[in-house]
């Protein structure tokens, strides 16, 4: 798939995808402190689809309760068609990544490296999918460079995708590092109301976003796995 910008015609990144969410408010029924009779103190509702601003959902895997999509990108992302949160539910990874036009730059990446396909395997999967303008602090001709030596986008791809887990933004802080699919450690950690990976190299800009068959987090930089 090709960008129509620039800088959007490259990209290294990695996966794509994010989590089926399943969101539940509920009221609780209280005693009366007079009568002693039993009254509802809200009512209760639940819903299927995912939420596409702050909410509670609870992940598939585990059960815990996560919010998301939540952050100050999560605007940007289209409000209805494939490339909305609801439409890219339905898809795995890579084909609700390319639906998705903030995440453009990535899907040229993923497409150069061949691994749309893996992408869109079973998982689960959790992602961080550099948004485009994560890419334009690169040099054209790295980036031009690194497109056509496929092993070496390969190895940072997958230094942005984690296998056999769809966490949420909460796990993610809770338990502070996760193996890639390369090999080596992310690091997480809470910078006010976001999350930092490897010390700075990029923040989590839109979290929990849900795909067919991984977890999503948008987020603002490329990582780059240790030479």
């Amino acid at each position: 798939m090709n960008c129509t910008r620039k800088t959007r015609r490259f990209g290294l990144l990695a996966a794509v995808a994010s989590l089926s969410l399943v969101a539940a408010a509920c009221g609780d029924d209280e005693p009366s402190a007079d009568s002693g009779a039993t009254q509802d103190s809200g009512a209760s509702q639940s819903t299927d689809a995912p939420q596409t601003t702050e909410g509670t959902a609870m992940t598939e895997d585990t059960g815990k309760a996560s919010k998301g999509p939540t952050g100050p990108a999560c605007g940007s992302v289209p409000k209805d068609g494939e490339g909305s949160f609801e439409g890219m539910a339905d898809d795995p990874a890579a084909t609700a990544a390319s639906n998705n036009p903030e995440l453009e730059t990535l899907v040229a990446a993923v497409t150069a490296a061949d691994l749309g396909d893996t992408l869109n395997g079973e998982g689960p999967f959790t992602i961080f999918a550099p948004a485009n303008a994560a890419f334009e602090p690169i040099p054209e001709a790295d980036l031009t460079a690194l497109l056509e030596d496929k092993p070496a986008l390969t190895n940072i791809l997958t230094f942005h995708v984690v296998a056999g887990e769809k966490l949420s933004g909460a796990q993610l802080a809770e338990n502070g590092t996760a193996m890639s699919v390369q090999g080596g450690e992310l690091t997480f950690a809470m910078e006010g109301d976001s999350i930092s990976i490897n010390d700075g190299q990029a923040t989590v800009v839109c979290a929990d976003v849900p795909t067919a068959n991984a977890t999503v987090h948008i987020i603002d930089g490329v990582l780059m796995p240790e030479a």
